[in-house]
């Protein structure tokens, strides 16, 4: 037997041996709860080189997966060979799994506040709105929602662009999709929208980067949502909601037209003193009251808690009165 061959023997064994192996580094922290906008884990710091295998090999041989491919190639006519290939690169993320049962929803509100009410989100707020006032008075005269509130939602979700998440879209969709059983069938549809979105932009299912439950871009947008809602801001006939303000701009408006936003309507009014109003809101000394109107509710539609709905409000306030939260970090 040839040096080389005894060689590369050799190289394959230990690789083999080491892909059995515990890395010795503590697994990294779980990123935050999963339905919470716009607080993406900062980005990690790249792992060390070490001979391990990268988990992701052999998810294009699980049974699930073959017949999510196989599905996917009677329905909408992909190539089963060429899907494979995709899904030999997609990387399964445990840590998204162990997230996805804690969401910051679950505070009071006068912990909950502290999160986006702060002099950094608002100050942000109030420069993301003058940097794009022309896509802002564009959307505003398309579809009626008001610059204030489509800035807040992009703040909140994420922080302006500058967090839109760290995970590949097509990891954490399979990583929900296929092992996360409460609502596999869930992630596994937007799985298959995010396959026709990308067929759709013409780019990679390996590229698109998002949060830990699949949300993309400024907006934070599904895929089903951003096949159906997204839009383009500019009129170059894109629709990048990524990397272009404008478009993200654009989808936010479309987004609550679509669901019903009554122009030029109120959002919410706090109780006088001595009324009860339909929500209650936790502070830190003791219960406030609010009256909520229709498009409180539209908010709720981009996210079912009226918690976030409370804070995008909120937000949108003060990036309207040009003030920030006072003490707040």
């Amino acid at each position: 037997m040839s040096n080389r061959i005894i060689g590369s023997l050799a190289a394959a064994l230990l690789l083999c041996a080491c892909a059995g192996q515990k890395p010795s580094a503590p697994p990294p922290k779980p990123p935050p709860p999963a339905n919470e906008p716009g607080t993406q884990a900062p980005p990690q710091q790249p792992a060390p080189s070490a001979p391990l295998l990268p988990p992701s090999v052999g998810i294009d041989q699980r049974d699930d997966v073959q017949a999510f491919i196989a599905d996917m190639s009677r329905k909408h006519g992909f190539s089963a060979s060429e899907l494979r290939g995709v899904f030999a690169g997609v990387g399964m993320q445990p840590a998204i799994l162990a997230a996805m049962g804690k969401p910051y929803e679950a505070k009071p509100w006068y912990a909950y506040k502290k999160l986006f009410l702060t002099d950094t989100r608002i100050q942000g707020g109030i420069e993301f709105r003058q940097r794009n006032a022309q896509a802002l008075a564009r959307a505003e005269a398309k579809y009626g929602v008001s610059p204030e509130i489509i800035t807040a939602i992009i703040g909140i979700e994420s922080a302006y662009g500058k967090k839109p998440g760290n995970y590949r879209v097509i990891d954490a969709l399979a990583t929900l999709g296929f092992d996360y059983p409460r609502r596999a069938a869930f992630f596994r549809g937007e799985l298959e929208q995010f396959l026709l979105l990308c067929r759709d932009e013409g780019i990679s299912p390996l590229q698109p980067l998002g949060s830990y439950a699949g949300a993309m871009g400024m907006p934070q947008f599904m895929p089903s949502s951003f096949r159906k809602l997204a839009a383009d801001g500019d009129g170059d006939g894109r629709r990048d909601i990524w990397n272009n303000p404008a478009d993200a701009i654009a989808s936010v408006a479309r987004y609550f037209h679509a669901n019903g936003w009554h122009t030029g309507e109120p959002i919410a009014d706090a109780a006088g003193e001595g009324q009860q109003g339909n929500l209650k809101l936790e502070e830190e000394n003791g219960p406030a009251y609010w009256t909520t109107y229709h498009n409180f509710q539209v908010i709720m539609r981009y996210n079912h808690s009226p918690l976030y709905a409370m804070a995008a409000y909120e937000v949108s306030r003060r990036i309207g009165g040009g003030a920030v939260a006072a003490g707040s970090p």
